[in-house]
């Protein structure tokens, strides 16, 4: 019996394609690191250097430590005089990143429905972003950190998706049998990856990832509305 739902973040709860969101993401960041006059013709090679460290993170470090230590070599600066500069971008400009946003399905709707059928659930974005980050996409569709029993971010995690140790760090943390989670997400490569920790997958297409063309009747998968449905006649949760 599923008593814990994981869910991806971008192209999954969060409407848009995500190639947009990337070179939006970035057109906005460069902007705002040149006006605190740190902008550099590298430092798109700097932040794909710190990004490619969390993607390949061996569990010795948090990802946020990895993405820094890279940086700062990168950029043979000292990355402390960088991060509050990333952080007052994700509290203020980055939220202007919603404009490439698609139509949303009622994703609040459906998660409380879920958390009063006793639920729990949790959050697995790819924890290559602060918190700060992820609090501020789940507020463009009216949602919170709050909403979720568990948030994956950079801060918190040492694996990155498609690892499957990724998923495995999360259900340790929560206390979660594999047998009894679903993970929801729309990379048949990175929300896939969950199968190998033993946890059930849907595949949502709205917004489908699947850079190596695999046959996606291979996994449980359907549109928004169906992922609705198929929520939405879960039973409540049995107590032990």
């Amino acid at each position: 019996m599923i008593k814990t739902i994981l869910f991806d973040l971008d192209g999954t709860l969060l409407p848009m394609d995500q190639e947009k969101f990337i070179q939006t993401y970035f057109a906005k960041l460069t902007r705002h690191m040149a006006i605190a006059g740190l902008g550099s013709e590298q430092m798109i090679q700097w932040i794909w250097a710190g990004t490619k460290a969390m993607m390949e993170n061996d569990g010795s470090k948090t990802n946020r430590e990895v993405f820094f230590e890279v940086f700062g070599a990168a950029s043979k600066k000292d990355s402390t005089m960088y991060e509050p500069v990333f952080d007052k971008f994700y509290q203020t400009e980055f939220d202007t990143v919603k404009e490439i946003l698609g139509k949303s399905f009622g994703q609040k709707e459906m998660l409380a429905d879920l958390k009063t059928k006793g639920y729990q659930l949790i959050l697995a974005t790819a924890p290559l972003f602060p918190s700060a980050a992820v609090a501020t996409r789940l507020n463009w569709i009216g949602l919170t950190l709050e909403d979720f029993d568990y948030v994956s971010a950079y801060e918190n995690s040492t694996y990155c998706k498609p690892n499957p140790n990724y998923y495995s760090e999360i259900l340790k943390k929560n206390n979660c049998n594999p047998s009894e989670c679903l993970m929801i997400g729309n990379n048949v490569r990175e929300d896939g990856a969950a199968i190998k920790a033993g946890v059930d997958f849907f595949l949502i297409t709205d917004y489908l990832e699947n850079a190596d063309n695999e046959n996606i009747d291979n996994y449980q998968n359907g549109d928004s509305e169906k992922l609705k449905q198929i929520l939405k006649e879960l039973q409540e949760v049995t107590k032990c």
